[in-house]
C-alpha cells in the first residue's frame, strides 16, 4: 500500500513538473486605467520616483522601509532602491526611457524575497479632450521555479491588484 502511494506522488510531481516545462518563457502583466487628467499632469507623478510614495501601493507595505535615490530627480538615469520587510521585499528600479509625456521605462531588479530582473512600462495616451488612458505594465523572463509556482497561485492576479490599486491611486491624485 505504501509503495503504491509513493508511485502515486511521484507521479504526480512529475506531472506537475512536466506540465510546468510547457509554460511560456516569459511573462507581461498589464492593467490600463482612465484618468481625467492631461498627460503632462500625470506623467511626473510617474517620472520623479520621489512622487512614487503618494500613490504606489507598494510603499504601504513597509512604513518603515528604507529608501535611497540616486541620479537625477526624474528622466533617464533616476534610481530609486528600497529595502524593507518580507512583504516589500527590496530592490532598486532605474528609469531607462522617458519620452515626456508620454511613456516612462524602468529596468526592475528584485532582490529579496526572490530574484528577478524585469521591465516595468507607463504608457500614457491621450484620450479625448483632458483625459489620459494610462497602462502599467511589467514583462520579464519566467524561470521554471516561477513556472512551477504560476500552477499554484495566478501571477497576474497578485500583481494586477496592485497596479489597480496603483492605477486608481494615481487616479485620484490626478483628478484632484
Amino acid at each position: 500500500m505504501f509503495k503504491k502511494i509513493l508511485i502515486a506522488l511521484v507521479v504526480i510531481i512529475a506531472a506537475i513538473l512536466i506540465f510546468a516545462a510547457t509554460k511560456p518563457d516569459t511573462f507581461k502583466v498589464e492593467r490600463t486605467a482612465s484618468i481625467k487628467a492631461a498627460p503632462e499632469k500625470i506623467f511626473p507623478l510617474i517620472n520623479n520616483m520621489h512622487n512614487w510614495a503618494s500613490w504606489s501601493p507598494y510603499e504601504k507595505l513597509d512604513p518603515a522601509m528604507k529608501k535611497t535615490f540616486s541620479g537625477p530627480d526624474s528622466g533617464v538615469g533616476a534610481v530609486y532602491a528600497w529595502e524593507g520587510n518580507s512583504k516589500a521585499g527590496a530592490g532598486s528600479m532605474e528609469i531607462t526611457d522617458a519620452p515626456a509625456p508620454s511613456k516612462v521605462t524602468m529596468k526592475l531588479d528584485f532582490v529579496k524575497p526572490f530574484v528577478g530582473h524585469n521591465i516595468a512600462e507607463f504608457t500614457l495616451t491621450p484620450d479625448g479632450v483632458e483625459g489620459t488612458t494610462v497602462t502599467w505594465s511589467m514583462s520579464g523572463p519566467s524561470p521554471y521555479m516561477m513556472k512551477v509556482m504560476g500552477i499554484f497561485c495566478n501571477v497576474d492576479k497578485l500583481i494586477g491588484k496592485d497596479f489597480e490599486t496603483g492605477l486608481a491611486n494615481l487616479r485620484a491624485l490626478s483628478e484632484k
